[in-house]
Formats: structure tokens, sequence, C-alpha cells
């Protein structure tokens, strides 16, 4: 048996919501040992964070500059890094870890502008390390399962693609007292786009990950409801695939009373496949002439080539932490050569997604900024 994997953390700091998140996808199957970090920029909370997650204070460092250098350099040094900070500051510790060849694992989106993606996307190329990005909902066993039903055409030829995430918790000015808010409101940490970048993201690469297929263009109409915010917080977009097919998605941090209401429809030629996040372990298969067939993680559990896999017997709900932590750890299986790499890489987002979700993000403000003008993601560069 092979021995966990050394990773480190920028960013990620006690108090924080995603790095918590991030620490426990990463230790759900015992793949990982956290053994280094920059938690924080703020020293003292640095020291804290180190201390309460028994990470040994020669390895707490003050910048990821001096942790790729000192870390690359020790025999036990970390061969893995997982980066947990604001989009803005993705691209110059990814770039940084990846000149060392020590392999990284990227919140999402890629980074908050262009500039930086293409700078990412090139180290990248040049790097013997591999590059993954926690679009952690492709991580569910049923969603899987979903790709690999469109994949042997049992939808036919697909037609239309209705998505949609709705969020309600920025539907007053929370950017005020919120830090979750502040960054993600804010274009020099965020990005050009707010709810688009930030959940819009996922839902396009949730559909492009079931259907296999790429958005080709958008005709997107972005708006700022709450006053004094200065990015979008809703978002209906109209796309075109490369497949032929045409849908559409919503998007909103604005809608009262949602919570994490992720919503996915694909119709065929032959059928339809529909899912819900709020209740991830079960979709809906619909095909024509026969009565509706309810797909669930006990199914998935037979159908190896969907690669759907569960931790707990179905009927005991597996949801957010566990699809995060599938993308954990099929990283951890590429990073050490399991037989079943070749077919992992074809699943986990990459380099190449995070460059085309930034242009689709582009995409789409340019688009809204031309009266919701159909625009080619080809033209976004």
């Amino acid at each position: 048996m092979k021995k966990k994997l050394r990773i480190g953390m920028i960013g990620g700091g006690i108090g924080g919501q995603v790095g918590k998140w991030h620490r426990h996808a990463m230790s759900l199957d015992n793949k990982y040992e956290l053994v280094a970090g920059c938690f924080s920029a703020n020293i003292e909370n640095g020291i804290n964070s180190a201390n309460e997650l028994g990470i040994d204070l020669s390895r707490n460092y003050p910048d990821f500059e001096t942790m790729a250098t000192i870390e690359s350099e020790r025999e036990d040094g970390i061969q893995v890094v997982s980066i947990v900070t604001p989009n803005h500051l993705h691209a110059q510790p990814s770039i940084k870890f990846l000149s060392k060849n020590i392999n990284v694992i990227c919140d999402k989106p890629l980074t908050a502008t262009m500039d930086q993606a293409t700078d990412l996307y090139n180290a990248v190329k040049k790097s013997n390390a591999h590059f993954f990005l926690t679009h952690n909902y492709s991580g569910y066993p049923v969603i899987r399962e979903m790709r690999r039903i469109i994949k042997d055409g049992l939808l036919g030829k697909i037609r239309v693609i209705r998505g949609g995430y709705l969020q309600g918790w920025l539907g007053s000015k929370e950017e005020e007292s919120n830090k979750q808010a502040q960054w993600r409101t804010d274009p020099a940490r965020s990005g050009i786009a707010g709810c688009v970048g930030d959940i819009g993201s996922h839902i396009m690469h949730l559909a492009e990950f079931v259907t296999n297929t790429r958005v080709k263009e958008v005709a997107a109409d972005l708006t700022t409801f709450v006053e004094g915010r200065m990015l979008d917080d809703n978002a209906s977009i109209l796309i075109r695939m490369e497949d032929g097919s045409k849908g559409n998605l919503s998007v909103s941090q604005v809608a009262i009373g949602e919570e994490n209401n992720i919503t996915l429809s694909i119709y065929g030629e032959k059928g339809a496949l529909h899912w819900a996040q709020e209740n991830p372990n079960y979709a809906r298969f619909s095909q024509i002439g026969e009565l509706d067939k309810v797909i669930t993680r006990g199914s998935v559990i037979q159908t190896s080539e969907s690669m759907g896999h569960t931790r707990i017997p179905p009927g005991h709900p597996e949801a957010f932490i566990e699809a995060f932590a599938q993308i954990y750890s099929d990283a951890a299986d590429v990073i050490q050569n399991k037989d079943n790499k070749d077919e992992l890489l074809k699943v986990l987002p990459n380099i190449d997604d995070g460059l085309h979700i930034m242009k689709f993000i582009n995409a789409t403000v340019v688009s809204s900024n031309k009266n919701s003008k159909w625009i080619n993601l080809s033209e976004i560069n």
C-alpha cells in the first residue's frame, strides 16, 4: 500500500469556510496527510491555525513563495498543495508550486482575470505536475451515472439543457459584515463577474460534464439588484452547445429562501434526466413509452463504468463533502499512478476546463454589456 500523499494548504485558516471543506474532503478517504501551510496573510492567525490543525510551526510559512521553495527542497516535502484562497490569489501560488513540480488542487473558478488564467494555463503545460480544479458537484455518484447514460446514447441526441443554481444569502448587502460576501462581491478579488463566477461556473461545468459537450455561445442578461453592489447577483443565460443542443441557465444569489438549489435537466430525442443537488442521491430517468425510472446510489454501485463511487450503504445519504472528497480521492489516484489513472483523467476537472469556464464567465459579461448579444467563447482571450 502506498503512503499517504503529503499535502500543504494555501489559505484556509481557522474560521474560514472553504478551507474546512477542503480539509474534510482530503481526509475522508485516508489518502492525504496535511503537513504544511501558509494559512493566512495575518501571521497570528496563521500560527493559531497551524496550532489548531496540529501542524509543526516550522512548516507554517509566512508566504507561498517561501513555502514552495523550502518544501521543494525537503526530502519529506509536500507532494501536493491545496489552494483555497479568493480568486485573485489562485494564479501566483499555483504557478510557483507548479514550477517546483508540486501537484496543485485549486478551488474554482480558475482565476480572477483572463490574463491570470492564460499565465496559469501556460505554467501547467510546462510543468511535470498535475493540476486539478475542485468543481466538486461532478463527484456525485448519480451525476457520474447520468454522464454514463448519456455517453451510452440512452437519451439519443441531446436537444435541450435546463440548469439553475439559486441562492438567497446575498439578498441584502451582506458584504458590509460578512467576509465571504466581501471578497465575492469585490471585482479586485472575485474578478469581472459576481454570481456568474461564483456559482454560475458550477452549473455550467456540471451541464458540460454530464452531456460531454461544451458551451459554444452565450446570450446573457446579468443584473445587480442590491443597491451599491459592484458585481452581478442575478443572471439569465441562453447557451448554444458545440453539439447543436441549446438551453438556458438561471443563476441567482438574491433568490430569497433558496439555499443551494442546483437543478439540471437534460432532454434528448429518446429520453430525459432530471437531478437536484439538495436531494443528490436520486435522479429521474424518463424514456419514451416507458415508466420513469429512479436512479439511486444503489444502482450506481453496480455500474462501474459510471465511476460513481460510494462510501456507505444506500439509504444513508451521501452529499456535499463526499462529492468533494471524490475529487481529492481521484486526484490522489492519478498522482500515485493507479491503474485507472487514464479513466480518472477524463472526469477530473483540469486546466482546460478552467480556462474554458473563464471564457464562459467573461463571455456572459460581454454579452450582457451588449444588450444580451450572442457571444462566441472563441472571441474571448
